[in-house]
């Protein structure tokens, strides 16, 4: 059989695509941040993770001038050769101190980071135990750990986790891997109960922090703050293109792990160093998160209105909690691309979810908002959303 066989079989993007309802891939000609200009309309964007708004903050587009300026485009080379600038070093130690660990590394993606640090860590006769709901690029890492075993465990539930791992042999490392806020659902890891199972089963914890960092606790380091359990997880894992308006990742933790990490991962060994403009993005991002809690104090603010919004006008929400995440359920792959459409039409841009980000029975749109969102833009999407969901009867 033709290995390319596969491709010739796949129609399901274009039978979208003839029908006028595909989601996915749609250009955008004009980003203004809240609102961005694509395939000729003018829409509200509630689907973008740049929740702070720093994505065109002039002092941020200054620094990647200034640092493109200084380093030229790229490094042309990994981290681990030719590729290492002052300026990598000057942002691990600033998030180091910002996480409140002792050491930080930093990768040219998220993605990479996930599976840089989880593969780099884990190993023959260790045990991953995910979350069924982790991110795929946790997935990933956890796939590229020679020789681990993975396990998961029901969604957030942490009587499934520890069913789990108490059948697991008890000489063998463990690591507990799990969003902080979940990327699709919206909801908060427990992390209360799941500190207390590591304990008892001596088991380390690895946190993703993509969608915490610069929206939930006092500082705006994640749920593992907000939580006020930060002492209790070993490893804590962020991006940069959420909050911190720029493109890249991190993984923080102790000295000692995260020299052996930046010594072992394959990720960040043998792809291309992150690049001047993103880092020096990232690093005006912090320094702006840091100066300006009211932009983190803003987004909060709006996404408790949003969430309970939602809620009132009888859309199936999940359990998500109030973070800049909202799903609405749909549950049916052809009425959330119709959904999708209609709200598109209307000036509205969201996130259409099917299988495999999700499973096939929670099919959603994905929301998503920024603390520069002004209150009359939510509104006019609120009437939107509200009266398309009613003439197609998903509420």
């Amino acid at each position: 059989m033709d290995v390319f066989e596969k491709c010739k079989n796949f129609t399901r993007a274009t039978e979208l695509i003839e029908a006028g309802i595909y989601p996915y891939f749609q250009p955008l000609s004009g980003n203004d941040g809240p609102r961005v200009q694509m395939n000729g309309h003018n829409v509200i964007m509630l689907g973008s993770n740049n929740y702070l708004g720093l994505t065109h903050d002039p002092r941020v587009i200054e620094a990647i001038y200034k640092a493109t300026k200084k380093y030229g485009a790229s490094c042309s080379g990994s981290r681990f050769m030719n590729g290492t600038l002052d300026l990598h070093l000057e942002l691990e130690e600033k998030l180091a101190k910002f996480m409140n660990r002792e050491s930080a590394l930093i990768f040219s993606t998220g993605y990479l980071a996930n599976v840089g640090a989880i593969s780099a860590i884990a190993g023959k006769d260790d045990y991953l135990i995910l979350d069924k709901a982790d991110h795929a690029s946790i997935y990933a890492g956890t796939q590229s750990a020679l020789g681990a075993t993975i396990k998961r465990y029901r969604h957030n539930d942490m009587d499934d986790l520890e069913r789990v791992i108490s059948k697991l042999d008890p000489d063998k490392g463990k690591l507990i891997v799990s969003d902080g806020v979940f990327s699709m659902e919206g909801d908060i890891v427990n992390l209360e109960y799941m500190t207390q199972i590591a304990q008892k089963y001596s088991a380390r914890i690895y946190i993703d922090e993509a969608h915490g960092l610069g929206v939930l606790g006092k500082h705006g380091r994640g749920a593992c703050e907000y939580l006020g359990l930060e002492d209790k997880v070993d490893l804590i894992m962020g991006t940069f293109s959420k909050s911190l308006g720029s493109i890249g990742g991190f993984v923080s933790g102790t000295e000692e792990v995260i020299n052996y990490i930046k010594h072992s991962a394959r990720a960040l060994i043998f792809t291309a160093a992150p690049m001047p403009a993103a880092t020096a993005a990232a690093l005006k991002s912090l320094e702006i998160i840091e100066q300006e809690p009211q932009r983190m104090e803003r987004l909060n603010h709006i996404s408790k209105f949003m969430h309970d919004s939602f809620e009132n006008m009888g859309f199936d929400i999940g359990h998500s909690n109030h973070t800049p995440i909202v799903p609405l359920y749909i549950r049916d792959d052809e009425k959330t691309m119709f959904f999708w459409k209609q709200l598109f039409d209307a000036g509205v841009f969201t996130n259409a979810v099917l299988s495999p980000g999700v499973p096939p029975d929670q099919a959603m749109l994905r929301i998503s908002f920024m603390s520069v969102h002004s209150d009359d833009d939510l509104e006019h999407a609120l009437e939107i959303i509200q009266k398309v969901g009613r003439d197609i009867g998903i509420i």
